[in-house]
């Protein structure tokens, strides 16, 4: 697609926060850390910057609102490239819950419930959330006990995985309820191990 001044528009990329880099630092005098990590103290910019070239590094502005402002001398794309595998690996540990569907019937047979049951055992073993769904058709309806009768028997069976986060209310034609998983509590040693 061409913009209006017959060029390919270019995307926005997202606004990355950049510290200020070598010439870029306009202080007259700075603190200055050397690139072991040790404190070298207030020198002159030049000073600072005639470092980080004998160094080959960068000299790379890191709090720009201290008296004096702090620099320090590093590799600034090795720096870049720590943080943001450092923020990958925090993206890979975070849990995504997600809420899975088991949807019932009044008439649901006892196989069926079992293997239905197994299903839910197993979402909330993974730390999902269930939300179990009980349709009513026809002149089903007329009978909400048996669908409470049913959802308090699947609430009893899954007693020591679940809690109940939303008791089971009607939404029209069809009864819900949401269950989380059970905290695990930490194995402790038993009586008979620690002697």
């Amino acid at each position: 697609m061409m913009g209006r001044h017959g060029r390919t528009p270019i995307k926005k990329a997202k606004r990355v926060e950049r510290s200020l880099l070598n010439e870029e630092i306009m202080a007259n005098s700075v603190r200055l850390i050397a690139a072991d990590g040790g404190q070298v103290g207030v020198v002159s910019r030049d000073e600072a910057l005639d470092e980080a070239r004998r160094s080959g590094l960068d000299l790379v502005l890191i709090a720009p609102d201290a008296q004096p402002p702090v620099v320090k001398v590093m590799d600034y794309g090795k720096h870049l490239f720590e943080l943001k595998k450092t923020k990958a690996a925090q993206r890979k540990k975070q849990k995504q819950i997600q809420v899975k569907e088991m949807k019932f019937r009044p008439g649901t047979e006892e196989g069926d419930y079992q293997v239905k049951l197994r299903n839910l055992i197993r979402f909330l073993e993974d730390g999902d959330k269930a939300k179990v769904s009980l349709r009513f058709r026809g002149r089903e309806v007329v009978h909400p006990e048996i669908g409470m009768n049913l959802m308090s028997r699947i609430e009893q069976d899954l007693e020591e995985y679940s809690v109940v986060e939303a008791e089971p209310k009607f939404e029209g034609r069809q009864m819900v309820m949401v269950l989380g998983p059970r905290k695990k509590k930490k194995n402790q040693p038993s009586a008979a191990s620690s002697n």
